[in-house]
Parts: C-alpha cells; structure tokens; sequence
C-alpha cells in the first residue's frame, strides 16, 4: 500500500497536467449577485479563467465560496463547502472560506503582552480566544475595492479597516485581502496590513476542501505534508511550547497517506499546527493532496511559517451546501497557512508583532491539476 501511495504521488509530480479543455473560455472577473444587511451591500463575484475554471468571492468576511474545477474526464464540480445563495453565509456555519482575524488560531486566556501592556480579548473558545473572537473578521463585512482582469489573472480585492481595540486587539488595522485566479488554475491569496500603533497579526483561511467533488468524506484523499515536526497542545488546544518531530506517529505525512486508519485509530479528525520545512522566505510548496477517483489534485504553497490541517469530525449535515447537497462527517479538510498558535505568549515562536510603519504581507496558492489514471 505504501508503495502504491508513492507511485501515485509520483505521477502526481511529473505527469501533473493542466486542465485543457475542449471548450474555449475567456478570462473574466464579473459581479454576479447582491444583497443587503442593514444598510451594507454584500456582493458576489465570479472570476473564470482561460480553461473554465471558476471561483466564487464575497466581500462577506473576504469569502471564498465557490471553486469549480475539472476532474480527469473534464467533468467540473465544486472542490470546496459552501452555499449557493449569500443570505446563508449570514446564519451558523463554521466559517467556510472566511478570512479569520485578526489573530487566527488560539491566544491562551484571551490575552497577551506587548510593549509591556497587557490586552485582554474575548473569551470564546475554552477560556481562551480563538479567531479574533466572536465578532473576528469572519463576522465582518469588507468594502470592495476594485476587481479586473489584467494579462493572465482576474483579480477582487476587498479591503477592511478594523478599529482600536477591536476585539480587544491595540491600533487601527488597514487590511488589504486579494483573491486571483489566474490561467494556470492557480487561486493566489495576497494579504496585506498596516497598523498606527503596535499590535499582533495572524490571517488565514478557513477554505474547506473536498476533492471528490463534494460527495463523499476526505479520508481516501491521499495527503502530503511538507513538515517534519508540529507544535503540540494541551488538552484546551494551546501550544506546549515545544516543538515535537513527526515521524513514527499519526502526524506523519512526510510520505504521501491516507487519513481514514490514522482518524480512525485516534477517535477523532486532526487539528493541528505543522511547522512547514522552510528554506527561504519566499513561496514554498506546504502540501499536495491527491483524489485518486477523480484525478484532482492541490498543491499549497505559502510564505508562512506553519499550517493548520483540520479535518473535523463535527457532522455538517445542517448544512445545505451546493447544488443542495448535504455535508456530513469528514466532508471537508482545510490548509490554513499561518504563523503560530499562541506566538504573542510564545517568544520562540516566529513573530507575529507588527509596529507602525511595517506592512504585513502574506501569500497562499491553492493551484489545481488533474493526474492521468
């Protein structure tokens, strides 16, 4: 079996072909549904590419919604959780495809010291803050700032200015999130922020992925992750503080597997943060994930130091997904690229601090291929 999964990783890597097809497509980005709460506007827009592929954002929490890609037989479905109308996206779902601040992930006690004050958050998760809060920016409706097309990419940005202590977090937070999709069925994630006064940072997003089209649970998805070690928690989620290695353990994707034995023998879905194998400050590759039925395959790619790979085992059948369907255990696994849980606490943890005059920058690829049988 180990020997097969490798194989298939191997044709992941050198016989990865792009999705043409037959169809001819143009390049476009268009704003495609509206609706108001209160009296903001929140918008839909729908970027497609040369090879038919298309996306779907919203200025609601910088929303991912919709990804539509081919699989080997060019058959196109939807490869991430989400709902078709927006009205849903303002009732209870578990964050598909927001942007999360401004602290992703957990903060112990819901506070942290900087410059020698401490700040105290909200309480929502344990005792703890998780996500910025209950009113992080998953809550939060964006202003759109432009959309176009430009050469080989669509490109939306969405922009956020998030106040003083807001959520119980210091300075006035200028927040710039650019969604583009480009011919190379590429979805790059461009962060950008700056700050009036010292604060703490930490972006991702909550995309929740499902290769299959969004039928059948994640746990035949074959997963590789580029990291040798993880940061360990407590029995609340928080970090320990150490570094653990990987290898010989559930937490070991060094080598292209399955999840389905490993969730099974721990009794529950993966949340966890894995330091990423880093050579550079620059794009680096984080994870390939295989659907060996379909052909589809991802490829993440990140500036950030860690990712939180979350399967949940949570039933999502509440939820009236695409195309009406029903979402239940295991139906989903997210790619959260992002600095440390709990760095503010953490000093040996890569920094999350960012001080006037400073720019906060972040990018993530989410690029899509098809495999040969």
């Amino acid at each position: 079996m180990k020997v097969h999964l490798i194989l298939v990783l191997t044709a992941v890597l050198v016989l990865s072909v792009s999705c043409s097809q037959s169809a001819s497509y143009q390049l476009s980005v268009s704003k495609s549904d509206s609706i108001r709460s209160g009296d903001k506007l929140i918008e839909l827009f729908t970027l497609v590419n040369g090879n038919g592929m298309s996306v779907k954002v919203t200025n609601y929490a910088a929303s991912l919604t919709d990804i539509s890609v081919p699989d080997r037989q060019g058959n196109f479905e939807h490869v991430v959780l989400g709902f078709d109308s927006l009205k849903y996206y303002l009732g209870k779902h578990p964050k598909l495809g927001a942007t999360v601040g401004r602290f992703a992930n957990r903060i112990k006690n819901a506070e942290f010291k900087l410059n020698g004050q401490i700040y105290h958050l909200e309480k929502n998760n344990k005792g703890h803050s998780i996500h910025g809060g209950a009113k992080g920016f998953n809550n939060r409706i964006f202003e759109t700032d432009t959309f176009y097309t430009v050469k080989d990419t669509a490109i939306v940005i969405f922009k956020y200015r998030s106040a003083h202590l807001e959520g119980g977090f210091p300075g006035n937070l200028n927040l710039s999130v650019a969604y583009k999709l480009t011919n190379q069925n590429e979805i790059i994630l461009e962060y950008t922020a700056t700050t009036d006064q010292p604060t703490v940072i930490n972006l991702t997003n909550h995309s929740y992925f499902n290769l299959t089209g969004c039928k059948e649970p994640v746990l035949d998805h074959i997963y590789r992750i580029n990291a040798d070690s993880i940061t360990p928690v407590d029995s609340t989620g928080i970090p320990t503080g150490e570094i653990l290695a990987v290898a010989g353990t559930v937490y070991d994707y060094t080598t292209p597997q399955r999840a389905e034995k490993r969730i099974r023998k721990m009794g529950k879905g993966y949340d966890v943060n894995y330091k990423l194998n880093r050579y550079s400050d620059s794009l680096e590759l984080a994870a390939i994930v295989v659907e060996p039925i379909s052909g589809r395959v991802l490829k993440a790619y990140t500036t950030e130091p860690g990712m939180q790979f979350y399967i949940p085992n949570s039933n999502m059948d509440y939820l009236a997904g695409h195309d009406d369907k029903k979402y239940g255990r295991y139906y989903g696994f997210c790619l959260e690229m992002q600095h440390f849980p709990d760095a503010p606490n953490n000093p040996q943890f890569p920094t999350t601090s960012l001080f006037p005059g400073e720019i906060y920058r972040q990018m993530t690829i989410y690029k899509f291929e098809t495999i040969s049988e």
